[in-house]
């Protein structure tokens, strides 16, 4: 009873699924708000989409703002022979507003030796852009005093770019902390502050809005550089990054496919799946990567009138693969994969295949499909392990396709 009168109050339709081969019990994907089934592609992408696009919108990430008109590109350094002669590097300065606006810098690393343009792989970094490798030339961040500073090349496991670039892929990487700071006061610096309109009301510009609107303003400047694929830009993320990264795929389906690393709730694991990070984490130590109305839903995991299937399924048709880590309890492995699971149904609906199991696979057998998924051994990381996984996909669904 509560689930109905929550779901009403919410303008949600309440019809209940279950996820195959389990006992959890999630929103109907295909039930409209109306309360009528969504049994086409016509309708899913007329009626459904819409639907669930305007739903994460305004209760779960807040509204965001439109491409600037006065956004602008400034390629600030180039060089040819960087990496040891791998691959070229270009840093580009993005502006919003004017001189004055905050600014953020694109690093891009494109592999040297590789016919026509290629794919890309871009995703938000938590510290700076000179964290991703040693090269000394990568600009400090200016939202970060340069005394304080994260040092060169220290999450340089995480982007194995030697691995990456050998590939024939391109790797662009942003700092988040320049386009929104990761604290509750960050709505009064970064990009946020140049939308004080948003800061208003239940469904304001939250931080993982800002975040995944910085990522598509990554895809406005790689659509304009000759040396990258557009049609091959694949968006990833590892934790919270994995959060705006499936945010941002959802909203921009210019992004060929979205890869989500150990995102965790509000990412890509099912709240309804009572494990590992829930909503009244989220609502009390995070409440800034999600809009005011997103508090109404703490501690109500299993009785929401949505669930992060619904998310993932505004990625469809477009590749999808979503991984997990052993021990990384908090971010809830089988929540993860049960979203995996769930959102098959759509994408076999738009005709584009789907997940190729039906069980959660072993540890360390990664399962490859237009959807994908993986739960490798070890921790909350990102590894050169998931990469090669991630290579495969890009490979199969991208590379061939762009």
């Amino acid at each position: 009873m509560l689930l109905l009168i929550f779901a009403a109050s919410a303008g949600v339709a309440s019809a209940q699924s279950r996820v195959p081969g389990t006992d959890i019990s999630i929103p109907d994907v295909f039930r409209s708000d109306h309360g009528g089934e969504i049994s086409s592609r016509r309708a899913w992408y007329h009626t459904r989409r819409p639907e669930l696009l305007r739903w994460f919108t305004t209760e779960v990430y807040g509204r965001s703002p439109r491409k600037p008109r006065d956004l602008r590109f400034r390629v600030f350094d180039e060089d040819p022979r960087a990496l040891g002669g791998l691959a070229t590097r270009k840093q580009v300065a993005l502006s919003f507003a004017g001189p004055d606006s905050p600014r953020v810098d694109i690093l891009l690393y494109i592999p040297n030796g590789v016919r026509g343009p290629v794919p890309v792989f871009v995703g938000l970094n938590f510290s700076g852009n000179q964290t991703v490798s040693q090269d000394p030339d990568i600009r400090l961040p200016q939202s970060v005093p340069a005394s304080k500073a994260a040092p060169r090349g220290s999450a340089g496991d995480r982007w194995p770019l030697e691995m990456i670039l050998k590939r024939g892929y391109a790797v662009a990487t942003m700092y988040a902390g320049d386009i929104a700071p990761d604290h509750k006061e960050g709505f009064h610096s970064g990009i946020q502050a140049l939308y004080p309109e948003l800061a208003k009301g239940g469904d304001n510009f939250a931080t993982l809005s800002a975040w995944a609107w910085g990522l598509s303003r990554a895809m406005d400047y790689l659509q304009t550089d000759s040396a990258i694929d557009a049609h091959g830009v694949v968006v990833f993320g590892w934790s919270r990054m994995g959060k705006a990264a499936l945010w941002a795929g959802a909203q921009d389906e210019r992004f060929a496919a979205v890869i989500s690393n150990e995102s965790g709730a509000g990412g890509a694991k099912l709240f309804h799946h009572f494990a590992g990070e829930n909503t009244h984490r989220l609502c009390t130590k995070f409440p800034y990567w999600f809009c005011r109305n997103f508090q109404q839903f703490d501690g109500k995991d299993t009785v929401l009138p949505f669930d992060q299937h619904e998310l993932a399924a505004l990625v469809a048709p477009r590749p999808l693969y979503i991984a997990s880590a052993e021990q990384d309890l908090n971010s809830d492995p089988k929540g993860e994969f049960l979203t995996a699971r769930a959102v098959d149904t759509v994408y076999r609906l738009l005709g584009a295949g789907g997940l190729p199991v039906t069980a959660m696979p072993p540890v360390n057998h990664p399962v490859l499909g237009i959807v994908s998924y993986h739960v490798r051994s070890g921790k909350h990381s990102i590894t050169p392990y998931d990469w090669t996984q991630y290579l495969r996909f890009a490979d199969t669904y991208v590379k061939r396709h762009s």
